[in-house]
């Protein structure tokens, strides 16, 4: 069996959070929150990381994270720029907005041939649940089999704006869908999900949210190159500059289809993230509270 590839989405370029916070130091040694990410895949077992940047940000991110990287893990680059269409598609005018997670890890298909976990690169996920991807990526089952990690919302907000999230609903350990809500706003202990229209949906905190961890087979690759031409045609004529391939949609299909399962593997794991500018200095102090507990080691990589 292959080992797991850890496929980094780490494209974007931050816009909410005002610069490139793929490489934003979160402690004084000057390592960004995907160099905890990292750290915890490497120890989880992982040996082959796929980084998807754009050409933009390729000196900087391989000067900051990339060089590193090339000397504990096997390291490729997967480029995710607008014009990586279809045959036949053309690039909307005035389109500046990424295509979404699913195109970009469609984007890996011909580079990843085995199972893969996918993780976003400004997002701190926690040593526990690179661990359990890992154990499940690493064990014998269907390639219509995939599995997600679970995180509580509670543990995911932040205080200093909104958020997108997938709402997840599962049955038997296994879920059943995941619906995008793209404004969570926290309220108390509580948070409540703010549709286009203003309309608001109040949600308690304990629900089950998707954090863009995956574990995939190889298969999804193709499944995600596969139905994305259907996407673009269904989408474009209506939403063309801002409409994006979301890949929980594309996970959600499939489960409603029948033809595939994915395992929720729940995680206890505090989120942190550098969604806006107010939020460097808690995620600064919760990574100062971990060296200090003993989860990660003062200098990080030595």
């Amino acid at each position: 069996m292959q080992e797991p590839t850890l496929v980094v989405m780490a494209a974007g370029m931050g816009s909410r959070f005002g610069g490139l916070k793929q490489i934003t130091p979160v402690d004084d040694a000057g390592h960004p929150i995907l160099d905890f990410s990292l750290y915890d895949a490497h120890r989880a077992g992982f040996t082959r990381v796929v980084f998807i940047i754009k050409h933009a940000i390729a000196e900087d991110f391989r000067a900051a994270v990339g060089a590193r990287m090339e000397r504990r893990f096997h390291v490729d680059y997967v480029y995710q720029e607008l014009d990586r269409l279809p045959p036949g598609v053309a690039l909307p005018a005035g389109r500046t907005k990424p295509w979404g997670t699913g195109h970009a890890v469609a984007c890996c298909r011909g580079v990843v041939d085995g199972p893969l976990a996918v993780i976003n690169a400004d997002d701190f996920y926690g040593p526990g649940a690179f661990r359990a991807i890992y154990a499940f990526l690493s064990a014998p089952r269907p390639d219509s089999e995939h599995a997600m990690v679970g995180y509580r919302l509670c543990n995911t907000v932040t205080e200093h704006g909104s958020v997108s999230r997938g709402i997840c609903t599962a049955n038997g350990g296994f879920l059943t869908g995941v619906t995008e809500h793209t404004r969570i706003e926290k309220r108390g202990a509580a948070a409540v999900s703010i549709a286009a229209d203003g309309t608001e949906t109040p949600l308690t905190g304990a629900e089950t949210v998707s954090m863009n961890f995956w574990g995939f087979s190889a298969r999804m690759l193709d499944v995600l190159y596969a139905r994305f031409p259907a996407f673009l045609a269904e989408h474009l004529p209506v939403d063309g500059l801002k409409c994006e391939y979301f890949l929980p949609t594309v996970v959600s299909d499939l489960i409603r289809e029948g033809s595939d399962s994915v395992r929720v593997l729940p995680c206890n794991e505090v989120w942190h993230g550098v969604t806006y500018q107010e939020d460097l200095q808690s995620v600064r102090t919760a990574i100062a509270e971990m060296k200090a507990s003993g989860v990660y080691p003062a200098a990080l990589w030595d």
